[in-house]
């Protein structure tokens, strides 16, 4: 066969790729991610039973306000990431600004107390259950995540990988939050904040294994 034949043969009844359909996968696999980390929550740990109260509500307003935003900016960024070649056109800037927006309004919130109550404010009395709630609750998540990238095509698997981690972990301080009785933006600052950071940590390690194609 002519190359001019086999060319011909390749491009006839070619459909037009849907330029969409990545965007929709990671939206439907953060959406099923959220709700497995809200049941697993649940399941595990269950609401706080002041939730109604105006402080806990406000502070977990603060707290969804961070982890929505990271998940969100995430979320637009792994859909360019998801594409080959997606990661010349993505810069991870915006990714920083819930993160640096937390650590601004905690250190705004010591500035205004006294320096004797500095520990309670950032380690706070569930720092350890945060600590290791937060990255278990974000396994799933992280699974969903990864298997919505394996149908599509990274060329950059550790960034990729990472920002499936992040997301991952976002997800679940989402989730978590629900939970969390402790109402401290330098607490979420240090633990949410560490915590989503570590998941995206573990991410870039393994989204290059589990990646690859």
């Amino acid at each position: 066969m002519k190359t001019d034949d086999l060319v011909e043969m390749l491009s006839t009844n070619v459909e037009p790729v849907d330029r969409r359909l990545v965007g929709r996968t990671v939206c439907i696999a953060v959406a099923a991610a959220s709700v497995l980390a809200f049941a697993f929550m649940l399941i595990g740990l269950g609401i706080r039973p002041d939730l109604m109260t105006v402080r806990a509500f406000t502070f977990l307003l603060l707290k969804l306000a961070f982890t929505v935003g990271v998940v969100g900016v995430a979320s637009v960024y792994l859909t360019k990431l998801a594409r080959p070649g997606g990661e010349r056109r993505t810069s991870s800037f915006l990714v920083t600004m819930p993160f640096a927006a937390i650590v601004l309004l905690a250190a705004i919130s010591l500035g205004f107390a006294p320096r004797s109550h500095w520990d309670k404010m950032i380690v706070g009395d569930e720092w350890l259950e945060c600590l290791l709630s937060i990255p278990v609750i974000a396994i799933v998540p992280f699974a969903i995540a990864i298997w919505a990238l394996r149908k599509s095509a990274p060329t950059d698997l550790v960034r990729t990988g990472a920002f499936a981690g992040l997301i991952s972990g976002g997800v679940s301080a989402m989730a978590y939050s629900l939970h969390c009785a402790d109402d401290s933006l330098p607490f979420v600052a240090v633990w949410y904040g560490g915590t989503i950071a570590l998941c995206t940590f573990a991410g870039a390690i393994f989204g290059p294994r589990l990646l690859r194609w």
